[in-house]
């Protein structure tokens, strides 16, 4: 099952953390950030995407070192619709932040200065996106098919996190 699929799941089951609201949330989040930044939101979008990458990459990581419960607390700690420096930090090296600040810069245009400013605000809403398969029964615990679906694809061309944000959207008729 892909990850649109477990995003939809999740926000119709009572056992896991996700709701429609915090769909609308994330997506008004995205569109306050085009706005305050002046970036065109499907440049936006596109930047959210790579973020994303990134933080599959960076908790898969952590998952093979220290298990899905690591995996699992950085989700539950970082995630939200607020900028959280400490998100970019608990993920990425310095040299890691430069690296996606000056990928995400390339390839959408945005400035890199305003890419690094919108760090802090898009890492939470990858997150955010992914604790919607928390369980409600055991946060903590490994056990979120939506943070699984996200750190096991095999990136075969499957949805990616914004595109799972838009199909979500579309689906609850937003």
């Amino acid at each position: 099952m892909g990850l649109f699929d477990q995003i939809i799941n999740a926000i119709d089951s009572s056992d896991s953390q996700g709701d429609a609201s915090q769909i609308d949330n994330n997506l008004n989040t995205m569109q306050q950030l085009s706005n305050g930044f002046g970036a065109d939101p499907s440049s936006t979008q596109s930047a959210l995407s790579i973020v994303g990458n990134y933080v599959r990459g960076a908790l898969q990581q952590k998952r093979s070192q220290s298990g899905a419960e690591s995996a699992q607390s950085i989700v539950n700690q970082y995630s939200g619709t607020q900028p959280n420096s400490q998100a970019v930090d608990s993920l990425f090296s310095n040299s890691q932040t430069e690296q996606i600040v000056a990928e995400v810069a390339k390839k959408t245009g945005i400035n890199m200065g305003i890419v690094q400013q919108m760090l802090p605000m898009l890492i939470p809403v990858v997150l955010n996106m992914l604790r919607s398969g928390t369980s409600t029964q055991n946060p903590q615990g490994g056990t979120n098919p939506v943070l699984n679906a996200f750190l096991d694809a095999d990136r075969d061309g499957d949805v990616d996190i914004a595109d799972a944000m838009q199909l979500a959207s579309r689906h609850l008729g937003r």
